[in-house]
């Protein structure tokens, strides 16, 4: 047989091979492939996509603005040009990118895992198969792929400081930490991959490992010190020159989260067998299972050995689990003597537990007799990490043709031809291209119109502006005063800058099958004529729109498209 046509012989080729198998459905579907929609298409592509295509990637001065985002966002308040994701998106349009950067970031993560396992802990020959297999379980976990190697190219950083704590492969290692930024995003990982090789270094010293503290520490200094230049924009604007002052001074869990000790506990539950959907959402019971089976079925010695090395890995994950599910009452008691607490999230310790719980299933399982029941545990956390993984699972179910009705594909979703149509329609009635004129949308995110070349007054944003919060906010103050929760959703948090309305709630994504009417709708046109918008275009139909000092131009729908569309018109008496 021709060796283009042999199956791979050893494990790591099997898994990689087996990675992108598991990953074509994706690609076989194309542009109607499902692609996880929260805190991702509604947020994440949209900057990638703009950036280049603006001119101001790596545009840092404090006058470049992005235009079609909230009128102006300031650049310096997006994500670095730096990053390996934004210049992929770069030279690739939005879909291609997307799916080559989901596959490079899958493969990176097996290949990070593989290494780490294989050179600190499965090292025996018998050990590859293992290996192989809790590389593709890693690989495979419902991470969010956006973020690059936050969350999956971990394994590659913990490869390199144990290399460092031993002493060994220094050069790689350090390159290794060196480059880890580059891929990857500073809020959500860098403070606490550094606090955790802290506490690594803090366990040597006391424990009298100080042989190489020198060259861990050299490694921490390198990976700060290339976050430090990779995330400049961010830092420089908000710490040096102080651009603007963000939105996130105004956060106030308190209102957001109801605050108990049971909540707590509840919480603190969750954090400790599920985890977070942002790093990844899994039930642990597949590596508890694996611990318990270990530390009952393996000899006295091993066992003993192995309670002492999974003891601290232990209390660290309880201890972050408790933080994070408490958070909510520690920051409401703390936020006030520390501001800081109010604008960065120090609960993204969780970012790093789904690695943790990777090491404690890479720690019990050789305790196990090499043979079919190991081999089954780590085939069972690959079987449940694939079942958890939603975007896995709705791409089959679009293959299948069963796909759920609320979960569109990408096509569906950004319905290029639908917005080419109501692009035409605007151009028809004012002879305007979209620079020249302001929408927001009403039923389904912004970023829809931003990736189909429309400018919004509106966006989910997790920096922006305080100012411009104050003067959106008079657009739905009478919204806001029908629903107390959605006040404080918009009041306490306003990441969603959006144009709200109580009789749809949270309700972001109102399909066109859902034909949702609002009955009244407290809109204040005037404040979003001088803020500078035009047109809103809603997802649901508003029963009134005069009420709303708006009227209404035409009704837009595609079969292709998830939704349809009433396009209004500012129309003040005035007018």
């Amino acid at each position: 047989m021709p060796a283009l046509f042999r199956f791979p012989t050893t494990p790591l080729r099997q898994a990689l091979l087996v990675l992108v198998l598991l990953l074509l459905p994706v690609w076989l579907l194309g542009e109607h492939a499902y692609l996880s929609i929260n805190d991702n298409l509604d947020s994440e592509l949209v900057a990638p996509y703009l950036l280049p295509r603006l001119g101001v990637l790596l545009d840092y001065r404090s006058t470049a603005v992005v235009p079609p985002l909230m009128d102006g966002l300031p650049r310096n308040a997006l994500r670095s040009g730096l990053s390996v994701t934004m210049q992929l998106f770069a030279v690739l349009p939005p879909l291609p990118a997307y799916l080559l950067h989901a596959l490079l970031v899958r493969l990176v993560a097996l290949l990070g895992f593989y290494a780490l396992a294989r050179t600190h802990w499965l090292r025996k020959p018998e050990d590859t198969e293992l290996a192989a297999l809790l590389a593709l379980a890693w690989a495979t976990l419902p991470m969010h792929t956006i973020y690059g190697l936050s969350v999956g190219g971990q394994p590659w950083v913990l490869w390199a400081v144990l290399n460092l704590r031993e002493g060994r492969r220094r050069g790689l290692s350090w390159l290794t930490l060196a480059v880890f930024p580059l891929w990857s995003m500073f809020v959500y990982v860098g403070p606490f991959l550094l606090a955790g090789i802290g506490g690594l270094l803090a366990w040597d010293w006391w424990h009298g490992r100080r042989a190489h503290l020198g060259a861990v520490l050299l490694g921490a200094g390198l990976l700060l010190a290339s976050y430090l230049v990779v995330e400049y924009p961010l830092l420089y604007s908000l710490l040096i020159a102080k651009q603007f002052v963000s939105h996130r001074v105004e956060f106030d869990i308190s209102q957001l989260l109801p605050m108990s000790f049971l909540i707590g506990l509840k919480s603190t539950l969750h954090y400790l067998l599920m985890g977070q959907y942002l790093p990844g959402l899994f039930f642990r019971g597949v590596i508890l299972a694996a611990v318990a089976v270990a530390l009952t079925k393996g000899e006295p010695a091993t066992r003993r050995a192995l309670g002492r090395r999974l003891l601290p890995l232990g209390i660290v994950l309880v201890l972050t689990a408790v933080f994070c599910g408490f958070y909510p009452q520690l920051l409401t008691a703390l936020q006030a003597y520390i501001p800081l607490l109010r604008t960065f999230n120090i609960s993204r310790f969780h970012f790093l537990t789904p690695l943790l719980w990777f090491v404690v299933l890479l720690l019990s399982l050789p305790a196990l007799p090499p043979g079919r029941l190991r081999v089954g545990l780590a085939v069972a956390q690959l079987l449940l990490g694939l079942a958890m993984n939603t975007e896995w699972t709705t791409n089959l179910r679009h293959l299948a043709g069963v796909a759920p009705a609320t979960e569109p594909s990408y096509a569906a979703y950004v319905a290029p031809r639908l917005f080419a149509r109501v692009r035409a329609l605007l151009h028809e009635r004012t002879g305007q291209e979209p620079p020249a004129y302001r929408v927001a949308c009403l039923g389904l995110p912004p970023s829809v119109a931003q990736l189909n070349g429309f400018y919004t007054l509106d966006s989910y944003q997790n920096n922006y502006p305080l100012r411009y919060k104050h003067q959106f906010r008079p657009l739905i103050a009478g919204e806001l005063a029908k629903d107390p929760a959605l006040r404080a959703y918009f009041d306490a948090w306003g990441n969603r800058c959006y144009l709200f309305s109580a009789e749809l709630g949270r309700n972001f994504r109102v399909g066109a099958v859902q034909r949702r009417v609002v009955q009244h709708w407290a809109f204040d046109a005037a404040a979003f004529r001088r803020l500078g918008g035009r047109f809103v275009l809603s997802a649901a139909r508003l029963a009134r729109p005069q009420e709303s000092g708006l009227r209404l131009l035409a009704v837009q729908a595609d079969a292709a498209a998830y939704w349809q569309l009433f396009v209004y018109e500012v129309a003040l008496p005035s007018e």
